[in-house]
């Protein structure tokens, strides 16, 4: 920098100019680059109008120094104060306290073996999965399926690090008159909640989507972490087309993601960044590990711009695998690959795990991919664990068909389902190659919440 400089004002100066007229130049500069400063930087301009001054009396003084050697000795001071005010280090909004909150939450939500069970579906969400088992919508049936998942036996404790909740279900409560926050905090599991409301059309392009819920989250932010939330979730959605993602789609998705980031650990919450790539479409592996990477590497980079603590962050992405109607089936191994590779290319090892959704794969299917990639070659300096709703509901529901005599029935699938995630996430899973409900494709066109 000093060089450009050096090279850009003596560029501007002839030879033959005397010291007044150079002394006349490099106020002129100074002042032309500092007007736009603001008042609370005016000691810096009295300051560099002081030396410039100094060394321009010095040369008159003692005129042997020429033009080059004054630049040599004021660009390096020019350079100095004009970086410490137009490019100050970043203000850190955080402290160490805050940070090591942060920290400690993440880290107790992906500790090994662990996962999150994610619980956050909208009442409209919940309404199709009740449909499906000929359930009525209510909002008692909703409070009666989830206590069944929260209330499941003593085995599904080390399996589960957090629970994401919906905002209905963060003020119900248990049967005994527990609300379920206290209930999941007394099993030594994390409150999380859902935070985005929703995808709407983004203007000027291909029928993309960005994500709402920016107006207002300051103070929601707020009264969740006094209700008991310590993480929250937040969901963006790309799509694969011929032309999409878009670049404008991308940089719109990944800055809205680090604005919530940012908004959340000002309050104590660790934020769970999700860019949703899906599954639609008939892409191949290639080309979805290609969009993974740029979506990802845009998104840390919008993290970065917006000062956010990543060793008090999760990312919860899609699997890296083939479109949904493509001709060509890989096994899960090229899978695991496209996926750590991806990663690897992209994601900070500050950050501390990478919480997959199961992307409408089957129950069976999800927990093998993500044994698999736990048993990956290469090397992964994040925790890999899961982050369900379908992939450790869907048998559940199915076996509690909205009735209450049927909920240890159901709490014994979820705990299943549970167990082999654990393993899964430590790369101890023995597929079961089980042909039932839990191998069933849970792919639904167009995924919305």
């Amino acid at each position: 920098m000093q060089i450009l400089a050096t090279f850009f004002i003596d560029s501007l100066l002839p030879f033959s100019l005397n010291l007044s007229t150079y002394c006349n130049f490099t106020v002129k500069v100074v002042y032309t680059l500092f007007t736009s400063l603001t008042a609370f930087h005016e000691i810096y301009l009295c300051l560099f109008f002081y030396l410039s001054i100094s060394v321009c009396a010095s040369v008159y003084l003692k005129p042997s120094l020429s033009p080059l050697r004054i630049l040599n000795i004021v660009t390096p001071l020019f350079l100095f104060l004009l970086i410490r005010v137009k490019m100050p280090h970043s203000f850190p909004f955080l402290t160490p306290d805050q940070k090591k909150e942060l920290s400690d939450i993440a880290l107790k939500i992906v500790a090994k073996g662990k996962g999150i069970l994610a619980a956050d579906e909208s009442t409209g969400s919940v309404a199709k999965r009740f449909q499906s088992i000929n359930a009525e919508n209510t909002e008692e049936n909703r409070r009666l399926y989830r206590q069944l998942l929260f209330t499941a036996d003593d085995r599904a404790g080390p399996c589960i690090g957090g629970v994401i909740f919906f905002h209905e279900t963060l003020y119900q409560k248990t049967d005994a008159g527990k609300t379920f926050p206290e209930h999941v905090k007394s099993r030594g599991w994390v409150v999380g909640i859902k935070v985005d409301k929703g995808v709407v059309p983004l203007a000027g392009t291909n029928g993309e989507t960005t994500t709402q819920g920016l107006d207002g989250l300051y103070e929601r932010c707020a009264q969740y972490k006094k209700d008991g939330c310590d993480f929250a979730k937040w969901r963006c959605v790309l799509k694969i087309t011929s032309t999409t993602p878009s670049r404008l789609a991308i940089v719109e998705n990944c800055n809205v993601l680090a604005r919530y980031a940012s908004i959340c650990q000002m309050h104590g919450i660790v934020p769970i960044v999700e860019p949703e790539i899906l599954p639609d479409g008939d892409h191949d592996l290639k080309r979805t590990q290609y969009v993974t990477e740029k979506v990802l590497a845009a998104m840390y980079k919008a993290l970065s711009d917006h000062h956010v603590y990543l060793e008090g962050t999760l990312l919860k992405p899609n699997m890296v695998t083939a479109g949904h109607s493509c001709s060509h089936k890989y096994t899960h191994q090229e899978i695991a690959m496209a996926t750590v590779t991806a990663l690897r290319r992209t994601v900070p090892p500050a950050v501390p795990g990478v919480t997959f959704l199961s992307g409408g794969q089957s129950e069976e299917e999800a927990s093998i991919n993500l044994n698999v990639m736990n048993q990956c070659p290469l090397h992964r300096p994040w925790a890999l664990t899961f982050s369900y709703g379908r992939a450790l509901q869907a048998s559940a529901l199915k076996a509690w068909g909205g009735k209450p005599a049927n909920s240890k029935a159901a709490q014994e699938e979820f705990i299943k389902r549970a167990l082999a995630n654990s393993l899964a996430c430590q790369g101890k899973y023995v597929a079961s190659g089980d042909s039932t409900a839990a191998g069933e494709s849970l792919f639904v066109a167009n995924h919305a919440y």
